[in-house]
């Protein structure tokens, strides 16, 4: 609990992905980048590639959100995960979340 009476509520949300459509590094860069500007935009969130750099078919993506609700990150995060789920030549293999 913050001063006054204010509650923050950060999530975070890891997923593993499997880029299928990706034949090298800079095809998963295409595809990565598209994917991550839509989800800022989209979502006001940050998010990032943070592991698996290196293979061209796999990503680790982490995003982190703020919100003064429980239920309102949980529902932000939630959307942010079906977004992906639908987002073409992206498969979502793992799904980690964390509240803080």
């Amino acid at each position: 609990m913050l001063g006054g009476g204010l509650r923050m509520v950060v999530g975070v949300l890891t997923l593993e992905l499997y880029l299928g459509e990706a034949a090298s590094l800079k095809g998963k860069r295409k595809v990565l980048k598209s994917l991550l500007d839509r989800l800022k935009h989209r979502f006001n969130i940050s998010v990032a590639e943070v592991g698996r750099q290196d293979s061209w078919q796999y990503a680790t993506v982490g995003i982190s959100a703020v919100s003064g609700e429980n239920a309102h990150m949980q529902r932000v995060l939630a959307s942010v995960e079906r977004f992906v789920e639908e987002h073409n030549g992206v498969e979502v293999l793992q799904v980690q979340r964390e509240f803080i």
